[in-house]
């Protein structure tokens, strides 16, 4: 029996050890800041108060201590001569599955959905995977937070926003339960129905009011229920209803997926009546809802920039120009990188913005959107997307402008922790460089 136990036993160590390098990055979560750092000389994109040339910054406690011309260096500081280069907040990606979904094409590394319709007691921050090896390569081109999100049914649960570097998902979650995703019912007969993109068409669809239908349901129960442990606060709790009840009490912002026009309308009046805050998620036709969605308020996250016209007949350059057409229209907006590349192409996202500035958008605004908007639509504002005095110190340098693609980022911290900036893709850079440099020998 003893022998036996000590089979089992290496038996299992030895499978461990072959899943590991699969399964875990290999790069290290930064430590607590302890010193100091003290940034000089560099162009800091303030995105909230203009760009300033020529700027220190200090980074202590985790925090951003003070923004000045100039600062007085300290023997206790660790200094960083940052003449020629840029400092930014932060990248917010607005909509990702990254640490859900590893590999798109390999099933066992996809948990991005649950079974069934509605489940709204699901918390995609649970799920998440630190050890992704997508993270680091995020990072490394200045995504340092992003918003993951589940899907599938019609209420697919409660999406988190996360910071891109520590040991748990409990470290990691810089927000839980932001918001609660939904897919909306699609009207006519869509064509093309791929992740984050539009359908082709806009007709009648007598189906899609009955598939609302468990949502208004869910609603009115989760209020019924509500006042029931307000009458009774010893009446048994249901997880279904408690996860709903942020949302039908206003607290909490339901961020609904949707992109032809008769989708976009239906969800407003939707929340509407039911007085609930919405998010608009995707937003192909957000334009021709423009003058709807600017007086309800509702934000939209563009499913990301790189994508392909929603209809056969539309303009090649629809979906380039949105961003700029929506800043024209008075609509707030941010851009993700949600897409065809899934959790591997979160790294593009300031080439989305990038790519939308070549149809309009102004840089700053471009920036904004991958920044300071996200945090504003997340309520995480006072904490990042800009790089302002009390906020926390999650801040990159690159060798220039980040939309630009021959810029790369050297430095970066999250809450005034190094980051650390290499990845399988910098790995293999260095492995097969020096491959080539042995064979010119």
């Amino acid at each position: 029996m003893r022998n036996l136990k000590q089979i089992t036993r290496s038996a299992l160590l030895f499978t461990c050890s072959l899943l590991s390098p699969a399964t875990a990055s290999d790069q290290i979560p930064g430590a607590p800041q302890r010193q100091a750092i003290l940034i000089q000389n560099a162009t800091v994109h303030t995105v909230s108060g203009g760009t300033l040339a020529n700027h220190c910054v200090l980074l202590k406690d985790g925090k951003i201590a003070e923004i000045a011309p100039a600062i007085g260096a300290d023997p206790s500081y660790e200094t960083i001569d940052a003449s020629g280069k840029h400092l930014y907040p932060g990248l917010i990606d607005s909509y990702s599955y990254i640490g859900l979904v590893e590999i798109d094409s390999v099933n066992a590394t996809i948990d991005n959905a649950e079974t069934g319709s509605l489940n709204p007691n699901v918390r995609a921050a649970v799920a998440f995977n630190p050890d992704s090896e997508a993270i680091p390569v995020a990072r490394a081109n200045g995504v340092l937070f992003s918003l993951i999100s589940p899907t599938g049914g019609l209420v697919s649960g409660h999406s988190a926003l996360m910071q891109l570097d520590g040991w748990t998902w409990e470290d990691m979650t810089l927000q839980g339960d932001v918001a609660l995703s939904t897919q909306w019912p699609r009207y006519g007969n869509p064509i093309g129905r791929g992740r984050g993109r539009a359908p082709q068409s806009d007709g009648q669809d007598s189906d899609a009011s009955d598939r609302l239908a468990p949502l208004h349901t869910l609603i009115r129960e989760t209020k019924a229920y509500v006042q029931g442990r307000i009458d009774n606060p010893k009446a048994p709790i249901d997880l279904r209803f408690e996860a709903m009840r942020p949302i039908v009490e206003g607290k909490r912002p339901m961020m609904i997926q949707a992109n032809t026009v008769k989708q976009i309308q239906t969800a407003v009046a939707f929340c509407n009546q039911h007085q609930i805050k919405m998010i608009l998620f995707g937003g192909a036709d957000a334009l021709q809802c423009s003058s709807l969605l600017r007086e309800a308020n509702i934000p939209v996250v563009l499913s990301g920039i790189y994508r392909l016209p929603s209809r056969r007949d539309a303009a090649y350059d629809s979906v380039y120009a949105l961003p700029s057409q929506l800043a024209a229209a008075g609509v707030r907006f941010s851009i993700a990188s949600d897409g065809r590349f899934g959790a591997s192409g979160v790294r593009n996202l300031p080439y989305h913005a990038s790519v939308s500035v070549g149809f309009g958008l102004a840089p700053e605004a471009a920036l904004r959107a991958i920044t300071l908007s996200a945090a504003e639509i997340y309520g995480v504002a006072d904490r990042i997307g800009s790089i302002q005095n009390g906020k926390d110190a999650s801040v990159f340098l690159s060798s220039g402008d980040i939309l630009e693609t021959e810029s790369q980022v050297e430095r970066a911290w999250i809450q005034g922790k190094r980051v650390d900036l290499s990845s399988r893709h910098t790995d293999l850079y260095n492995k097969y460089k020096i491959k080539y440099e042995q064979l010119a020998k």
